[in-house]
């Protein structure tokens, strides 16, 4: 299995910062280690607005010092680019096709406003294997914790 950490971030991207972040991303992924034995790790900007992190568990699975380590890295990020990855309470979302973030009160006005139903796309990025991005990481809110919090 392939872990997989998702981390959304509370503004879009540039594309010149998402091209920087990508970078950096590769050489942090490329280094990756635990307990000194490298990773085979992945790291990647989604859509400007999304840090995935993957790990192949069958080679080596990432352990408490691995995952320490990501977070400071992470942490970097948000210094450097003056953005937040760690407020799980950020929303994405699709409207008309186009992707959208919103942070926890403003999605929960959406929601009360009608503009939020049961048939639009949100993201769940508590997803925890690479696998569940292609099926379970976009999907509808009416089938999402994010309706359990928000309906």
């Amino acid at each position: 299995m392939t872990s997989a950490w998702v981390y959304q971030s509370n503004r879009f991207f540039t594309d010149d910062e998402a091209l920087l972040i990508q970078n950096r991303l590769a050489d942090f992924a490329a280094g990756w280690k635990v307990h000194g034995e490298p990773l085979s790790a992945q790291a990647e900007v989604r859509y400007n607005l999304f840090i995935v992190l993957s790990v192949d568990e069958q080679i080596a699975a990432a352990s408490g010092c691995s995952i320490d380590s990501s977070v400071r890295f992470l942490k970097t990020l948000e210094a450097d680019f003056d953005i937040q990855l760690f407020d799980r309470m950020n929303v994405a979302f699709k409207k008309e096709g186009q992707l959208n973030a919103a942070s926890r009160s403003e999605f929960e006005n959406l929601v009360k406003d009608g503009q939020i139903d049961d048939t639009t796309v949100v993201f769940d990025n508590t997803i925890t294997s690479l696998a569940s991005l292609t099926d379970k990481w976009q999907i509808p809110f009416g089938e999402s914790w994010h309706k359990r919090v928000f309906g």
